[in-house]
């Protein structure tokens, strides 16, 4: 008899820290490993690395992993931060981002990022409430394979 899983979430929030994406990351591992996807953790693990470095280098506050899934077999890795400026490169029309150039020394993990992920998208969040505003950026992968 098949089991109805429901959807679960974790947010993880992060001091600006050079430890904490490792920290983020090594959560994630946890996670999917509880929730029994394993088959997913190079890609949701590649997907929280390259969202996780980038707060950590282009932002100077805390930031926050957050790992959803609404569905069986499919998870949406997200990184919220203080900063409001969504990366140019980082488009909610899902064109994929231009290749940097190969002499540069950044640039290459958004478009990485983009060819690993099934989907992405950003939102600008306002402070509203209690809200401390920034951005979201997410990416989301399946396994293939619905339970």
């Amino acid at each position: 008899m098949a089991t109805v899983s429901p959807s679960w979430n974790y947010t993880l929030h992060l001091p600006h820290d050079p430890r904490a994406p490792g920290i983020a990351r090594a959560t994630l591992r946890l996670i999917l490993a509880a929730h029994e996807l394993p088959e997913l953790t190079p890609t949701a693990e590649l997907l929280a690395a390259e969202l996780l470095s980038n707060s950590h280098c282009h932002t100077k506050g805390p930031y926050a992993l957050r790992v959803r899934s609404t569905e069986p077999g499919r998870l949406r890795v997200a990184v919220w931060d203080t900063d409001p400026h969504i990366p140019p490169t980082f488009s909610n029309d899902r064109t994929p981002a231009p290749p940097p150039d190969t002499n540069a020394e950044h640039g290459r993990g958004i478009p990485l990022l983009q060819s690993c992920a099934d989907t992405w998208g950003a939102s600008v969040l306002h402070n509203q409430g209690t809200s401390k505003g920034g951005k979201l950026l997410w990416a989301e992968c399946a396994t293939g394979k619905a339970d």
